[in-house]
């Protein structure tokens, strides 16, 4: 907990400093209230990402001075991921970093991981067996494009005030609890860090919004978040690898199917933004109890109240994974399920028939 807790300390004051300068960092306000996916009405630094990097290097100084043995691992992953950071925050202040460069960068930096920490994909469990991955061909694009995906995945679903945040925050702790379980204390100590850092940001972020995750905090934390579940389970082959899919389904199919819909029901690119993720849909469709949604602080409570739905669903992912992280068969049934219950939920909402237990009106 001294890791989460230093982290936690360190990121809540960088980013009340960010906050409190804001005018600063002129360049990395967001004032494109018009975009397909905004939902804010005031200029806001979009560079929470800067706080919680920095707060995860303080920490993982002080930890590696208390703990030496930690050294080798930690500094050389947060090395790697130094090139996912700055094309994020890159994006942030000019916001001329095209995706496919944010990609590259992230795609290089899981490259550089392969071979500093070996974090790669060996294996992959299977009902009664584990097929071992041992072509460098096949190992080394999947690994990279696997964590890299991670990262873009957790960008997409940065759309709320405390959003990724919250539902990063758990798939973190899960990773410190199975870790701690086959006593990893690199992952322990890495996981709390990064969960820390980015619990600090929150305080900050939701529910009002004063800053936002930005590109830089979204591929940073989702870098980190994709390598610990990497290094977790091919470091402990006792946790299966099933562990790590469903822990990380709800960006990961978030990403897929919102690149199938794009390409094959809208026919536009997979990288176009729009407007009808899941969380989107539940902001729009589902929100209702407050009046006046072009009012600036209606449209602040809609954007608060919106986040508490996904991170419900992100535990349904999350509490299976982290109890029953070492059960293959079990896991791959859970990963079917928050498949057919996200298609399921997805098409009610679309046709304008949610759940009416989904709705919460407000009385008078």
């Amino acid at each position: 907990m001294f890791s989460f807790l230093v982290s936690f300390v360190a990121s809540a004051l960088l980013t009340l400093l960010v906050v409190k300068h804001a005018r600063l960092h002129g360049p990395a306000l967001d004032s494109d209230f018009g975009a397909v996916q905004k939902v804010h009405t005031h200029a806001v630094a979009r560079i929470g990402g800067l706080p919680i990097f920095l707060a995860v290097g303080i920490s993982a100084g002080i930890t590696v001075w208390r703990v030496p043995a930690l050294s080798p691992w930690l500094l050389s992953l947060l090395m790697c991921s130094i090139l996912a950071f700055v094309g994020g925050i890159a994006e942030d202040y000019t916001g001329r970093v095209q995706p496919s460069r944010r990609l590259l960068l992230t795609m290089a930096a899981a490259l550089l991981a392969y071979f500093l920490v070996d974090a790669r994909i060996g294996r992959i469990d299977l009902p009664f067996s584990s097929m071992a991955l041992s072509t460098g061909w096949v190992v080394l694009p999947l690994t990279v494009l696997a964590v890299a995906g991670i990262a873009n995945a957790v960008n997409i679903i940065d759309g709320f005030n405390g959003l990724a945040s919250v539902v990063t925050i758990f798939m973190l702790v899960s990773l410190a609890y199975v870790g701690a379980q086959v006593g990893d204390m690199f992952i322990v100590v890495t996981a709390l860090m990064v969960a820390g850092a980015t619990a600090g940001f929150l305080l900050w972020n939701y529910p009002v919004g004063l800053i936002f995750l930005g590109d830089g905090g979204a591929y940073f934390i989702g870098f980190m978040l994709g390598e610990l579940a990497l290094l977790l389970v091919m470091r402990n082959p006792q946790v299966s690898t099933w562990y790590a899919a469903l822990l990380l389904i709800y960006p990961a199919f978030e990403t897929l199917f919102s690149a199938y819909r794009r390409m094959f029901l809208r026919g536009k690119s997979p990288a176009m933004p729009d407007g009808i993720h899941l969380h989107s849909l539940i902001f729009r469709r589902i929100v209702q109890w407050t009046v006046g949604p072009k009012e600036a602080r209606a449209l602040m409570k809609r954007n608060a109240r919106t986040s508490p739905y996904l991170w419900l669903f992100s535990l349904t992912a999350v509490i299976p994974a982290t109890v029953f992280w070492k059960n293959t068969d079990v896991l791959v049934i859970f990963c079917l399920l928050f498949i057919i219950s996200y298609v399921w939920l997805y098409a009610r909402i679309v046709r304008f028939k949610s759940p009416r237990w989904l709705i919460w009106r407000k009385k008078g």
